[in-house]
């Protein structure tokens, strides 16, 4: 099938899902979930195809890995997001005017949702829940390293659909090529919104091709500045477990900044480190203080290209600062506006920083690996975006919206 009348078939499904009521979306995803369940064996002999062309080395494995467990969690996700209100019809606005007429502000779907995504198969039940829920028709268009567990998804999605009845075109996989990345940026008659997860590289691309408009869910390069007046103790659980968690997601630590007063302290702080191998490029003074007690093959000296960088891996860059101003500043220059972390037990700083930084999301003595739609309580995410207009930091459910005014009258006209 062309992708044209892809678009236009998915378009079709988008206004026929305007008139689902939301307890018959809910129904859909709870068969989706159950379907997953009962296909475990399907879905990890697709996934092991894609596992098998990919180096374990290599960073993206981690994401690209289903197991079993991971399966369970991703149903019981799905249950959890049909149990959560729906975003749709929920009235931010209502007066009525002098005249009598009676304006109200109410959301309501996108309508076709397009979703240019890397190897994260999970994204794939991802984004159709979340776009089902807030009655979007969605567009996949997975990289190539995940095609055959996307394929064996959407195929599981689609036979739940027909067996309830549902057009299956609410949701559409399409090619893993760059043509098709190229037609679903130019599908502006077909396409209401564009969202790209992924690496920096792919995030810049669809936002200088694409004619639809485009919702950044941008790379993660996060800080956390260890201030003069930071806890020891907190930091280097902090520090250890937005590095450690899991490396491979955009909210995994990226960059220590220490004051230059508490460099006696850097080894302590990154001692955890040492147990995962979390190798760290440091700056002259930092390397000095790390020198002979940290690990020698795991202790490298920093260069410029260290900072403002995604490592998506067991690795970490340490810059010293002055002050909190001066840890603004190199946020300002190398962060990316995603999730930045002050350590301090000094309320002014703690506020200085919190004004001055600009991100979407500031912590104070928490760590940034908590950016995550589920463990704000919006229950799910499609992503975290990074820029200011319409939506910024976790996008919910009631991001995946928009809104229409509504205007009843009683004849009235006007003068």
């Amino acid at each position: 099938m062309r992708l044209n009348t892809i678009f236009q078939a998915v378009q079709f499904a988008s206004r026929k899902l305007a008139l689902i009521d939301a307890e018959s979306m809910n129904h859909i995803l709870r068969e989706v979930a159950d379907e997953i369940e009962n296909s475990v064996s399907f879905l990890l002999e697709a996934n092991q195809k894609d596992l098998d062309r990919m180096n374990p080395d290599n960073p993206k494995f981690d994401r690209l890995k289903l197991t079993e467990s991971r399966l369970l969690e991703i149903a019981d996700n799905m249950r959890n997001v049909a149990a959560l209100p729906s975003p749709l019809g929920i009235v931010f606005d209502e007066r009525t005017r002098p005249n009598g007429l009676r304006i109200r502000k109410v959301t309501v779907p996108f309508g076709v949702i397009g979703v240019i995504y890397e190897a994260r198969p999970n994204v794939s039940f991802d984004v159709f829940a979340l776009c089902l829920k807030s009655g979007n028709a969605c567009i996949l268009k997975g990289g190539s390293d995940a095609d055959c567990s996307n394929q064996a998804i959407i195929t599981l999605i689609h036979r739940v659909l027909e067996r309830l009845g549902i057009n299956k075109y609410i949701v559409e996989l399409l090619p893993s090529t760059r043509e098709a990345t190229s037609e679903l940026l130019h599908a502006e008659n077909h396409v209401d919104l564009i969202i790209p997860r992924g690496s920096a590289e792919l995030i810049r691309y669809v936002r200088n091709e694409s004619t639809v408009p485009v919702i950044e869910t941008g790379a993660g390069v996060c800080h956390a500045y260890f201030d003069k007046d930071g806890d020891l103790a907190k930091g280097a659980a902090i520090i250890n477990n937005a590095k450690t968690r899991r490396v491979s997601v955009c909210n995994a630590l990226d960059c220590l900044l220490i004051h230059k007063d508490r460099l006696p302290d850097l080894a302590a702080l990154c001692s955890p480190l040492q147990d995962s191998q979390v190798r760290i490029y440091a700056d002259n003074p930092s390397w000095e203080a790390l020198n002979g007690h940290y690990p020698e093959a795991l202790l490298t000296h920093a260069d410029m290209d260290c900072y403002g960088r995604e490592f998506l891996d067991y690795k970490m860059a340490v810059k010293t600062v002055d002050n909190v101003d001066e840890a603004v500043k190199h946020i300002y220059v190398f962060g990316s506006r995603h999730s930045e972390c002050i350590i301090t037990e000094n309320p002014q700083a703690a506020d200085r920083f919190r004004r001055a930084v600009d991100a979407a999301c500031i912590y104070v003595n928490a760590p940034t690996s908590f950016t995550d739609g589920a463990q704000f309580g919006l229950g799910a995410e499609i992503g975290i975006s990074t820029q200011k207009l319409h939506a910024r930091g976790p996008m919910g459910l009631r991001e995946m919206t928009t809104y229409k005014w509504l205007i009843d009258g009683e004849g009235q006209i006007r003068p």
